[in-house]
């Protein structure tokens, strides 16, 4: 079936299932009188199309590309369409004419509050901003909306492209959901001149076969519960937070963030809501003994507050919540001090470099492969994907009582009492 021949679906919508999987070129009513329909290319690129009515004219919109333009959001506009056009006015002329004035500076702030709610955090959406002021703006920002092309994408993504391949691809994304917000917005029509597949993909190398893989430094074996000694040593919450850090393999964030309502002392769950995962899913964390012995230190503190849900447990010396650079700053200190007595400190045997706060998440997991822990535990314990994404939807369990045990031997671990009968030669691994 050639590209221009249209699928039928006489009174059967379109789905979000369907519009997300449909790989077979052709053009697909959706059904309800709007005359909308989502168009797959042989290249695989897929666009919605409205086709409507206007002043006794038929006539073809674009609204976007999936998956940035939900099926919702196409209908949305699609339905506004047909009221313009139903009130005797030219939606095209209308769009036409606010692409004249909309920059891209500005579709990027109006996209930015637009996605407001899909955050995972305050941090994440200055990085948001951070890539786009950096490297985007400078080149695009003057720039009418509707006449970014692909060449000014390229003159933006090339310079940094092989040397900063992550921010460049994150980047590449981000310029991507802007275009799809103007055009879902009526600023701008055609195809998203950020799209990857069929476009950028093919004058730029892929991002998987430049990318450096940068592990973060973690620690040798021998001297995890040297360090851990010392830690424990240290006065002040944010050596504290570091401590609990160690304990639950977490990462920095998801302890700096975490409330007493979040922590159930009498089960021993610590359970992160899905908003301040990375993963997007709820994450429940089996406490071990050392664990909770810490928590109930931090309960008493002078400005502990359990009662209030809210409140922080580790909570920063002027309230709120520690900053990342607590944490780190905390693990420099202790590397200052072993370099200032004449010794080496606590560095990746791999690298050389001291060790930092996410580093132990990769000798945790060393550790659990060296104990012959099952991979998908302690993945598990990590709050990575395990399986495939059907497996994921079937699995019920989360192991958190065998992850409980793991977890207490992880923490017997670090105190200096090593498995029983187990022999755990630890290198600076790259679980993140």
């Amino acid at each position: 079936m050639s590209s221009t021949e249209t699928k039928p679906r006489v009174g059967k919508p379109l789905s979000a299932a369907f519009v997300r999987t449909v790989r077979e070129p052709g053009k697909y009513h959706d059904g309800g009188g709007l005359g909308l329909m989502l168009r797959v290319e042989p290249s695989g690129s897929r666009r919605w199309v409205q086709r409507i009515v206007i002043s006794g004219r038929r006539r073809e919109i674009g609204l976007g590309t999936p998956p940035v333009v939900t099926l919702a959001a196409a209908r949305e506009t699609a339905l506004e369409n047909k009221r313009i056009a139903q009130a005797g006015d030219d939606p095209i002329a209308l769009r036409r004419n606010a692409r004249t004035f909309m920059t891209f500076a500005i579709a990027a702030e109006k996209a930015i509050a637009a996605k407001s709610s899909e955050f995972r955090s305050e941090k994440h959406r200055k990085q948001w901003r951070s890539t786009l002021d950096t490297y985007a703006l400078p080149i695009l920002g003057s720039l009418p909306v509707g006449q970014v092309s692909t060449a000014d994408v390229l003159r933006v993504l090339q310079p940094i492209w092989t040397e900063k391949t992550e921010t460049a691809s994150r980047l590449r994304g981000r310029i991507e959901a802007i275009l799809s917000w103007a055009t879902a917005a009526g600023h701008r029509e055609g195809e998203n001149a950020a799209r990857w597949k069929g476009n950028l993909s093919e004058m730029l190398p892929k991002p998987q076969r430049i990318a450096k893989t940068v592990h973060h430094p973690a620690f040798a074996s021998s001297d995890v519960s040297a360090w851990f000694a010392a830690l424990r040593d240290r006065d002040g919450t944010a050596a504290r937070a570091v401590e609990f850090l160690a304990l639950t393999a977490a990462r920095s964030g998801e302890v700096r963030g975490m409330t007493w309502e979040e922590v159930d002392l009498k089960t021993g769950v610590w359970i992160v809501p899905a908003m301040r995962m990375k993963a997007g899913r709820e994450h429940r964390v089996p406490l071990s003994q050392a664990a909770l012995a810490l928590l109930g230190r931090m309960a008493q503190a002078p400005d502990a507050d359990p009662n209030d849900g809210e409140c922080p447990v580790f909570r920063a010396p002027r309230g709120g919540v520690l900053s990342d650079m607590s944490l780190s700053a905390v693990m420099r200190r202790m590397q200052k001090a072993e370099t200032d007595a004449g010794r080496p400190g606590w560095v990746d045997r791999a690298s050389g470099r001291p060790a930092v706060p996410h580093g132990l998440r990769s000798t945790f997991r060393d550790w659990t492969a060296e104990c012959g822990y099952p991979r998908d535990m302690a993945e598990m314990a990590l709050a990575h994907d395990v399986g495939s994404a059907v497996e994921r939807a079937y699995r019920r369990s989360d192991m958190l009582e065998r992850r409980r045990a793991m977890m207490g031997d992880w923490a017997d671990f670090l105190g200096g009492r090593a498995l029983a009968g187990a022999v755990v030669p630890i290198g600076a691994g790259g679980a993140s």
